[in-house]
């Protein structure tokens, strides 16, 4: 390892001779003076050199040494005078755009067609920076509260969800899937450990071209035994939701002022209201929820209760997969929520279906059998506690908070109907 201090160190070092090793992030030669800004993880650090050196080109790898001095107006209010550069690697061509500029003056294709260099610009890595946080305060929280990761399987023998919204793949000659969700893994290791989870990619082969869908995204996910219903599973997510804001603001504050983010305060308890309430508000007879009047409840929830969350639960079973629990006094309805934040829906949980005899019962209401999913049934012979759990998704998360117009912004590398590269 280069014996290095970052640039956010600098100030910890005044007057010492140190080295800070980075990416050239902007060279400016004047008469009397250079300058070269060196960006690292931690950010840019300046180094003042006399106006006859030789500057290497930007995006050059570098390893700079000089003794730290005061300056108001570098970077991190320091920088590095009397330096000696050593070049560590210098760039084959240049960026196809200047990253040391505030913005990417690039469109979004352009810049997703060149990830790999254009996600060093700090304003494009930020939403990355962010996710990071996020997902680390989701494991942290439940960890908390006695849940355990686990791994489960991508490639699975029959589609998690009714439908045909899978990725068939060659499995040595036998057909398969890419995983949709871990939902069947989550739900027995319910039956090992009691309280699970996971963060994992799945793969929907849904052929949608919107701001908000992604054909590969990374799932949150947690299932937990002994409920009574939903809403044991309701509190533990509003636990994980305050988890991984916290954790943000934490981890990732310069990247929240980068992008001007105003990170939301999670109420103690986050209003509801039934799906027959969210109609009669709306004014809608559909059994779900269109992307309109997700945005109109979310307004009214912010207006009538100050939150920028709120759960809507009791969705139609014909709208909610086949191992959802019904609501016992309402068989109609489900034992489930979609959690909405900031007019968009984010997690959608609920109670599951726990008995062998209840799963043999919903699979032949949809006109299936149980061969397909005789490897996921097997967990509910042997006794299950009542349980439930929720997904989150990862980008659409990171979009929502940061205001990214496509959640693309907030996905390092996306495969979504039209893009396979990089």
């Amino acid at each position: 390892m280069i014996s290095r201090i970052l640039s956010a160190e600098l100030a910890e070092h005044a007057g010492q001779r140190v080295t800070i090793a980075g990416w050239v992030h902007r060279r400016r030669q004047l008469k009397s003076v250079s300058f070269l800004v060196v960006r690292d993880r931690a950010g840019l650090a300046q180094a003042v050199t006399d106006s006859a050196a030789v500057l290497p080109p930007e995006e050059s790898v570098v390893a700079v040494t000089g003794t730290v001095a005061v300056n108001p107006q570098a970077p991190s209010g320091h920088e590095l005078v009397s330096p000696s550069i050593e070049v560590l690697a210098e760039p084959g061509t240049a960026p196809p755009f200047d990253l040391y500029r505030p913005v990417v003056g690039a469109g979004l294709p352009t810049v997703l067609d060149h990830a790999p260099v254009a996600l060093r610009h700090p304003l494009l890595r930020a939403p990355l920076e962010i996710a990071a946080a996020g997902v680390a305060g989701f494991r942290e929280t439940l960890d908390r509260l006695g849940f355990t990761e686990i791994h489960t399987p991508k490639i699975v023998g029959s589609a998690t969800e009714s439908g045909a919204n899978v990725f068939a793949i060659d499995y040595f000659g036998r057909p398969a899937y890419l995983a949709q969700s871990p939902q069947f893994y989550k739900q027995a290791m319910v039956g090992v450990f009691e309280r699970v989870y996971e963060v994992g990619p799945v793969f929907r082969a849904e052929p949608h071209d919107t701001v908000r869908h992604l054909a590969q995204y990374t799932s949150l996910d947690a299932e937990l035994g002994f409920v009574r219903d939903h809403r044991d599973v309701m509190a533990v997510l509003r636990e994980v939701v305050a988890g991984m804001l916290e954790s943000v603001r934490r981890r990732a504050p310069r990247a929240l002022s980068l992008l001007g983010v105003r990170v939301p305060e999670v109420p103690a308890e986050i209003p509801s209201v039934h799906f027959t309430e969210a109609q009669r508000l709306t004014s809608s007879s559909e059994p779900d929820l269109s992307p309109a009047q997700e945005r109109w409840l979310s307004e009214w929830a912010e207006r009538e209760h100050g939150s920028e969350f709120l759960f809507v639960t009791g969705y139609p079973m014909s709208k909610r997969p086949f191992y959802t629990h019904p609501d016992p006094a309402r068989p109609g309805y489900s034992n489930g929520f979609d959690l909405l934040f900031r007019g968009l829906e984010l997690v959608t949980g609920g109670q599951r279906l726990h008995r062998y005899d209840d799963y043999v019962r919903a699979l032949a209401a949809q006109g299936e059998g149980t061969g397909p999913y005789e490897g996921y049934l097997q967990a509910f012979r042997y006794g299950m506690p009542p349980h439930g759990g929720f997904a989150l998704g990862l980008e659409r998360w990171t979009a929502r908070l940061t205001g990214a117009a496509n959640v693309r912004q907030a996905t390092a590398f996306p495969r979504d109907l039209h893009r396979l590269s990089p």
